[in-house]
């Protein structure tokens, strides 16, 4: 064995969980080895805070919620929108648990594309990654495009707040503000990536601090609130949506999942981390903890400030009910609109929801990237340059801002559109939680060393758990928005993940069976069933350009004993 070698393993692996340097696997003749078999690429410029900025600027849980309050908004009104985030809110925490532990493992930039591989083992491994990552990548594809919609609807109302008695609303409006907004996130990501996690930051500052200045605004402001019973007894009288009532309220969920349903985003800034074992599932907890009661508390205010619903329902799900819901709660005494105050939430929102449009975009580019570099996607070898002066994937980050503008046009032709664009999401991304989760409880959870959070004998529980509510709650989000029923408010969200999972299955057929080798953590972190489970044997390429070397570690996790073998092979 090498000195490199033997000073990859004092500085840490993927065995000990307890490893002085979290980013190192190996070191191998001066090359590093991150925990994705690959060398660093990227700057690991994020802390703690600057990881917690982002993914509470991504959730941005309670502009999430007041944004899209038009999906739940007939599914029972005020009670349908505070008790649905609270069950969403309850079932998103066991997803959130495992993301943690997976996190705490196996820290990369594919974050469940990478865990499905592992977590298949030897036999499935290669196939539920590969569909993972695909489904995982369009289900933020789709929240992309939900966030820089809202983000557009807030640009216009904006301009509208002032311009009432001239302004007439039409779809291309939006249309021209989403590309304006898209855009320019995506040049920031690509040419300023140095100010990005200051960015981060500053939405932070506007989901807490602009949280608190909105909350009390809108609880103080208003002449008059809305009695008790509006806002947490009056389900039947507000469902609006021809559904039973029980039915009505699992489909109204969909907000409180649109809330709260990020807890992946940060996962896949692993690789630009110092500390990605310890701080991930820190800042995952962060993500939904605070984000909940941001969420919670701005719903109940927001309630309480609404005093006519009518107004909410009139414009459509593809317009921007939040904006109304100001002008009611900051209306003069004499009933005048207070145009100061209106534009002066809106501005709020508008600022957390374009840097929430910037960390998208980063987080998308670094999807796209993790399965281009392991030759998942067509043009590989494009998609998975990086630029390191810029320290970004370019080519992966004008990709996905084009699939992003072909997504944005989906509303010029629909009227539910934003329904089916957040809905996707929460189904796409979802099932490609539950793919790593069920497989990682089918192969007895053997093939993930421990990291510094992990869920030990509750981890199967909390597994099947997620499972078991991803698959109830997707069940529901695929029912028409309303019964009966027509083409125009059909849900296609059906149609959505069936047409992903076929075109998946065509490139696999077509690309992948023969030229998709699996991602480099399958011989990081896979080992062959029959070894002994007191055991976890990794074998590990160190990489091209360094002569046919490989490194196979067996570590007897019962003893603490590591012995480590050099053996010559072909790579």
């Amino acid at each position: 064995m090498s000195e490199a070698t033997k000073e990859s393993f004092t500085k840490g692996n993927a065995l000990d969980g307890g490893s002085e340097d979290e980013t190192v696997v190996a070191v191998e003749g001066g090359l590093v080895v991150n925990a994705s078999g690959y060398r660093d690429q990227l700057k690991r410029q994020y802390g703690l805070l600057g990881l917690s900025g982002i993914a509470l600027t991504v959730d941005n849980a309670w502009i999430a919620l007041g944004s899209s309050i038009s999906v739940s908004i007939l599914n029972g009104g005020p009670p349908g929108l505070i008790f649905g985030l609270i069950v969403a809110v309850f079932y998103y925490s066991f997803i959130g648990l495992g993301l943690a532990e997976f996190a705490s493992s196996v820290p990369t930039a594919g974050g469940v594309y990478h865990w499905a591989t592992i977590a298949g083992g030897p036999k499935w491994g290669r196939i539920l990654g590969f569909f993972t990552g695909w489904i995982n990548f369009y289900g933020w594809m789709f929240d992309l495009a939900a966030l820089v919609q809202i983000t557009a609807n807030i640009s216009v109302n904006m301009y509208v707040v002032y311009h009432q008695d001239t302004y007439t609303y039409e779809p291309w409006q939006v249309y021209i503000a989403y590309l304006l907004v898209l855009w320019i996130a995506t040049a920031v990501v690509i040419f300023a990536n140095r100010i990005v996690p200051h960015t981060q930051n500053l939405g932070m500052f506007f989901v807490i601090v602009g949280g608190i200045v909105t909350i009390i605004v809108i609880a103080a402001m208003p002449r008059q609130h809305a009695d008790n019973h509006f806002v947490w007894n009056s389900f039947d009288e507000n469902n609006l949506t021809g559904w039973p009532g029980g039915i009505a309220f699992m489909l109204g969920v969909l907000n409180g999942a649109f809330t709260v349903g990020t807890p992946d985003a940060i996962t896949h800034m692993a690789e630009e981390l110092p500390y990605p074992k310890k701080d991930l599932p820190k800042a995952i907890g962060l993500q939904i903890g605070l984000g909940f009661l941001y969420a919670f508390c701005f719903a109940i205010a927001l309630c309480y400030a609404i005093t006519d619903l009518s107004a909410l329902t009139a414009g459509g799900i593809n317009t921007y009910p939040l904006a109304n819901i100001y002008a009611q709660a900051t209306a003069n005494k004499d009933g005048s609109q207070n145009f100061g105050a209106t534009f002066g939430l809106l501005f709020i929102i508008w600022c957390s929801s374009f840097l929430c449009c910037i960390g998208t975009v980063l987080t998308n580019s670094r999807i796209y990237w993790a399965l281009a570099r392991d030759n998942a996607v067509p043009l590989s070898g494009l998609f998975g340059k990086v630029n390191e002066s810029l320290s970004c994937p370019v080519p992966a980050a004008l990709f996905v801002a084009v699939v992003a503008t072909g997504l944005g046009a989906i509303p010029l032709g629909s009227s539910v559109a934003f329904l089916n664009l957040t809905g996707s999401f929460i189904i796409l991304s979802t099932v490609s939680y539950a793919i790593p989760f069920m497989a990682n409880v089918l192969t007895g959870r053997r093939h993930f060393p421990k990291g510094p959070f992990n869920l030990g004998r509750w981890g199967t529980p909390v597994n099947l758990l997620a499972v078991a509510f991803i698959t109830l709650f997707n069940t529901f989000f695929c029912f028409p928005y309303a019964y009966p029923t027509d083409v125009e408010t059909m849900n296609y969200n059906t149609v959505i993940l069936v047409g992903i999972v076929a075109v998946t299955g065509l490139w696999w057929a077509v690309h992948a069976v023969r030229h998709y080798p699996g991602p480099k953590v399958m011989t990081l972190y896979i080992h062959d069933d029959d070894h002994d489970d007191s055991k976890v044997g990794i074998g590990m390429r160190i990489g091209r350009g360094l002569g046919e070397r490989s490194v196979v570690i067996h570590g007897d996790t019962m003893a603490g004993s590591t012995q480590i073998q050099d053996q010559e092979k072909k790579e």
